[in-house]
């Protein structure tokens, strides 16, 4: 067994747990603090040495973030502001922490979760898995590879607006739609994303996972859809299992 910690860094709350990368299985309770508003670089690199502070742990960190990633530097703004733009995060976490960290999109780290260790372990070809939460994430894995920084959730909807902005979960509960209404909303993404990829299953994450059962029946899309194994966790337990891979990569170069 070896732990690694991981981080979920989200657009309220930024959760951590020391994770079991060969089971998935969390080894300590999940901690969090509030992600702090206006969230720039200093203030947050305070807010995650204060979720470290949580743990006795000393070494590499895994670290799931709401932006594009490349090569641990923010490619885009993320729903964190402007500020992180063009950071590279992983040093800037590093340099406040002392301990090595590895970085990857939140959407992808749930992917790489679900894949490899959960609900999508056994499945092939094309697989998107959906994180609903503040945004709406998508993890594209092909036939065992992760492909990266998908973004889907920025796709032009209703109005031209991403639907994001009012298919997520943080729309729900502002317009206090019911299950089925928004899980109506939630179905016109998905149609979208089925024409768009042409998968051949969905995977669907984030914190509603756990309510699936209530929104179902708004669902119409022919692909196979299937519930997250490890729920709103994937993205603190991919995060980890990244890091430790980087970390196996880069000593046997």
């Amino acid at each position: 067994m070896k732990e690694i910690l991981g981080i979920d860094v989200g657009g309220t709350g930024i959760k951590a747990a020391l994770v079991d990368i060969e089971s998935g299985a969390l080894l300590s309770d999940r901690h969090r603090v509030a992600t702090p508003r206006p969230a720039p670089p200093s203030t947050m690199t305070e807010a995650v040495r204060q979720l470290l502070s949580e743990f006795s742990y000393n070494g590499p960190v895994g670290c799931c973030f709401p932006t594009v990633v490349v090569d641990g530097h923010a490619r885009t703004v993320s729903n964190l502001g402007e500020a992180w733009r063009n950071v590279q995060i992983d040093e800037t976490f590093e340099r406040a922490t002392g301990m090595p960290f590895g970085v990857i999109n939140d959407a992808d780290a749930a992917a790489v979760a679900e894949m490899q260790l959960g609900a999508g372990r056994r499945l092939d070809g094309l697989v998107l898995t959906i994180t609903i939460g503040t945004g709406l994430g998508s993890g594209q894995y092909y036939n065992g590879q992760l492909i990266p920084n998908l973004e889907l959730g920025h796709m032009a909807g209703k109005d031209g607006e991403p639907f994001e902005h009012y298919a997520s979960n943080r729309a729900r509960k502002a317009e206090a739609l019911s299950w089925l209404e928004w899980g109506a909303r939630f179905n016109a993404f998905l149609k979208r994303a089925d024409r768009v990829c042409s998968p051949d299953h969905f995977i669907i994450g984030g914190g509603t996972s756990k309510k699936f059962e209530r929104y179902q029946d708004a669902l119409t899309i022919p692909t196979p859809i299937h519930v997250a194994k490890f729920l709103n966790n994937a993205g603190i337990i991919g995060a980890a299992v990244m890091a430790a891979q980087s970390q196996e990569s880069g000593a046997t170069r």
